[in-house]
C-alpha cells in the first residue's frame, strides 16, 4: 500500500464520490460515466488514479469493464490511522 497514492486519490471529490456510488456494489465503467457531467475520459482517469491506489479492483466481463471497492485498503489506512493513536495512549 503507498499512503501518497491513497491520499492522492482520496483527495478529489469525483473519486471520492466513485468511491461511495461502488459502497453499493459493483459497477460497470458505462455506470459510472452515465452519473457525471464530464467526458468519459476525465472520469476514466479518475478511475484509472482509485487503481493505481488500488481503491479499486477491475474485472473485465467480455466487452464490459466492471468496478469494485478493494476494502483491504480501507483497512490498512485505517490500521495505519489507528496506530497514531495507540502510541499516543501509550504516552
Amino acid at each position: 500500500m503507498s499512503i501518497k497514492k491513497t491520499f492522492k486519490a482520496l483527495s478529489d471529490e469525483y473519486r471520492r464520490e466513485i468511491l461511495e456510488m461502488l459502497k453499493n456494489g459493483t459497477m460497470t465503467a458505462g455506470e459510472i460515466y452515465s452519473k457525471f457531467d464530464m467526458t468519459q475520459a476525465t472520469v476514466s482517469h479518475h478511475l484509472s488514479i482509485l487503481k493505481e491506489a488500488d481503491l479499486v479492483r477491475i474485472e473485465r466481463k467480455g466487452k464490459y469493464i466492471y468496478y469494485e471497492l478493494n476494502s483491504t485498503v480501507f483497512d490498512d489506512v485505517m490500521k495505519w490511522i489507528m496506530s497514531f493513536k495507540e502510541e499516543n495512549n501509550e504516552k
